[in-house]
């Protein structure tokens, strides 16, 4: 079967873009490939997060895996930080890769705008730790949306280098995976854009009822439409974005029509919209808690997926040693 690898920082809490953009297609995916899902705790470090909050934030993401439906028999669920080989094939990499295109990747750019104080080492070379935890699992395809494309174009391109520089076809290229007519694209609440963990537009699949409540109600709309059948602003087309995934079509097709027919009251729609998303994610955010204090479950479970990589990570180093030139005077075997 084909290798799937993906991961999400250890960072804040899982929202309805990660579980209807990601999570789902992911767990169809365990049966058709070899998945590999991990936990990007290294890359988290990027931002500081103070010791205290480091493990609870893998724990944290490592739960809402879990009970968002991805199965420990059918994958490989780790912590990236449980994977040393990862990080001496980042070192290796590190070595053919260069400042220019670097700094004119477009997450390293935003990131200079935005956090002009912190422009540390880990984020120019953010892409190459990227590309290791892909080509570690000499994966072939690896779900990413559009503003990872640039990040997935540089693994490729280090494959690529590192088979010519050292004359060894060690790595694939990996594609990205298109999920065709199930790729769903979730949007913000407040109008602007895709829902994000660092936005503070989501809804996560840990909040409580009267959460979603309150944050549906407040998203943005506009004054209603004047004229029948009238273009949508963003703001409200989002909404009715949101309530395709998680509502009945009868319920679309009602708010359709008194939108066109200029009789809609949006504190209707997004009554409906968040009794919809409740019954969604109320029973995940209940399966999470019940997760993240089996302590057992989690270890016997990271444990699993940690062995499994790293049989993999370590397949992929021997050769990538092999191909470099490295011969240990320690161990007569290498």
């Amino acid at each position: 079967m084909e290798i799937v690898l993906s991961g999400i920082r250890s960072t804040g809490h899982l929202h309805l873009g990660n579980y209807y953009g990601a999570l789902r297609n992911y767990i169809k995916m365990q049966d058709n490939y070899n998945c590999f899902f991990f936990i990007a705790d290294l890359h988290s470090l990027t931002t500081h997060p103070h010791p205290d909050d480091f493990h609870a934030g893998v724990r944290t993401i490592l739960a809402e895996y879990l009970a968002s439906g991805l199965d420990p028999e059918k994958s490989a669920i780790f912590v990236q930080s449980d994977v040393p080989e990862i990080l001496e094939l980042y070192i290796l990499l590190n070595m053919i890769s260069y400042k220019g295109e670097l700094e004119r990747t477009t997450s390293f750019k935003d990131k200079v705008r935005q956090q002009p104080d912190n422009i540390n080492a880990g984020l120019l070379t953010y892409p190459v730790l990227m590309a290791s935890d892909i080509l570690i699992h000499r994966a072939n395809l690896v779900p990413v949306g559009k503003d990872q494309e640039q990040h997935l174009e540089m693994a490729r391109v280090l494959a690529r280098r590192f088979n010519t520089f050292y004359n060894s076809p060690v790595f694939p290229e990996p594609k990205a995976f298109n999920f065709g007519d199930d790729l769903v694209k979730v949007p913000g609440l407040d109008g602007s854009g895709k829902m994000g963990k660092s936005e503070g537009n989501g809804i996560y699949l840990c909040d409580d009822e009267q959460t979603i409540r309150k944050k549906v109600m407040k998203a943005v709309t506009d004054s209603g439409p004047t004229e029948p059948n009238s273009p949508m602003p963003d703001s409200v087309a989002n909404l009715f974005t949101l309530l395709n995934i998680v509502s009945k079509k009868e319920s679309v097709a009602h708010f359709m029509e008194s939108y066109n027919n200029c009789t809609i009251r949006y504190g209707d729609l997004k009554k409906q919209l968040a009794e919809d998303i409740c019954a969604q994610t109320l029973p995940i955010k209940a399966r999470i808690e019940e997760i993240y204090k089996d302590e057992d479950y989690l270890r016997k479970v990271v444990k699993r997926g940690t062995d499994l990589a790293r049989e993999s990570a370590n397949a992929t180093l021997k050769e990538v040693r092999k191909a470099v030139g490295f011969r240990s005077f320690l161990n007569s075997d290498d």
